[in-house]
């Protein structure tokens, strides 16, 4: 059990906090701040990552991620500082994907062909919606014209390009989705990450949908059929879903986020970044310090920011692993489980399951169908119990 993460993969997430400015809807750990001392971030990072290195000697990195906040507000130099330690301290794997967010600005757009050559090979732009008005309501910087003049150029220095597109927004019509859904479709080179608006708390979404001043968001079977649409056009495309959000061509699925999901190993360093490691036979949910001022007065003091070190324990281990797995088209290996837990799953429940159609079985993997990933929460709550 102490080798389970290998089934899974090894990586390195890195979360940039800031951003020009906060949207609407997210609840992700970003700040907006007037400015950077980006080298001072740079050498924290680095030191962090030591910290880190020294529990996983000896592994060979299959990813790096460059997550936020807006991760394209860095500097060239700043990313490229990051890849290079990380080589220092860990084994790249030969076919290594490092992917880094971005906004399709303008002015972020003109550092892509740095980020290339920083090392970044794999781009994941935030456009959220091709249409101009919602890109409004949704507090986005930027216009459909410099979203897609920004994926143009992408294009050009990255042979993996993403994006993101937000639906079931606002007065929103399923015509109106499968539309656009159709041009983004078009535009789409290998990957799309197609998420269903959620209202969290403590956002500027989540107050005004508390006061009822947020009109116009879809009733519940509206968006079921917003998330079925999105299915069926994705799959007409050659982009199915690999997991519940994300689409890709066969072989371009985001390799980093499925070692969250297929639960590997990950190293997590920046505000508020979480993380899974197993070290002296145990696997330890990591967690950082979430203020960005307080994140670097820790590392710079103490060399390192990890505000809490939990050990998973076994049972612990295998229900997380069935709450990322059940997001995948592929399913949970249920002799893993067993393996992670020391007991099978319920096989009464789990039959339960496949007759109201939510759960199916393919070569000793459990797959949550299409209706079962609509109310997955409620499936895997049952499995649990």
């Amino acid at each position: 059990m102490i080798h389970d993460w290998k089934n899974g993969g090894f990586g390195i997430y890195v979360h940039w906090p800031f951003c020009a400015a906060k949207c609407p809807y997210c609840d992700f750990n970003s700040h907006v701040r007037k400015s950077v001392d980006q080298k001072r971030w740079l050498t924290a990072i680095c030191l962090e990552l030591k910290n880190n290195a020294s529990r996983t000697s000896g592994r060979i990195v299959n990813t790096i991620f460059f997550g936020g906040g807006t991760p394209s507000l860095m500097e060239p130099e700043t990313v490229s500082g990051i890849i290079n330690e990380i080589s220092l301290l860990w084994e790249l794997a030969p076919d290594i994907e490092i992917s880094l967010e971005a906004n399709p600005t303008s002015v972020e757009a003109q550092k892509f062909s740095d980020f290339s050559n920083a090392g970044v090979n794999r781009l994941s732009m935030g456009i959220q919606s091709l249409r101009n008005n919602d890109l409004k309501a949704l507090g986005r910087m930027h216009t459909v014209i410099e979203a897609r003049n920004a994926f143009d150029i992408a294009k050009k220095y990255f042979h993996r390009v993403s994006f993101d597109l937000i639906y079931a927004r606002q007065g929103q019509l399923i015509s109106d989705w499968k539309a656009e859904l159709l041009e983004a479709s078009a535009m789409a080179v290998d990957h799309l990450s197609l998420y269903q608006l959620t209202i969290e708390a403590g956002t500027r979404f989540g107050d005004l949908y508390d006061r009822g001043k947020l009109k116009g968001l879809p009733d519940d079977g509206l968006a079921a059929d917003m998330y079925d649409a999105t299915q069926e056009l994705t799959f007409l495309n050659n982009m199915p879903a690999y997991e519940i959000s994300n689409h890709a061509l066969n072989g371009a699925e985001s390799r980093h986020n499925l070692i969250y999901w297929r639960y590997g190993d990950y190293v997590g360093v920046g505000p508020g970044a979480h993380g899974r490691i197993t070290s002296k036979g145990n696997r330890i949910a990591t967690v950082t310090t979430q203020n960005p001022e307080d994140w670097l007065r820790n590392v710079e003091l103490k060399g390192t920011a990890t505000s809490d070190d939990e050990i998973i324990k076994p049972r612990d281990q295998a229900a997380e692993y069935l709450m990322m797995s059940l997001r995948l088209t592929e399913g949970l290996d249920m002799n893993r489980f067993e393996n992670l837990c020391g007991a099978a799953l319920d096989n009464q429940v789990i039959d339960k399951n496949i007759q109201n159609g939510l759960l199916k079985v393919n070569n000793n993997n459990l797959i949550a169908t299409q209706r079962g990933k609509i109310i997955l929460n409620t499936v895997i709550k049952d499995l649990l119990i």
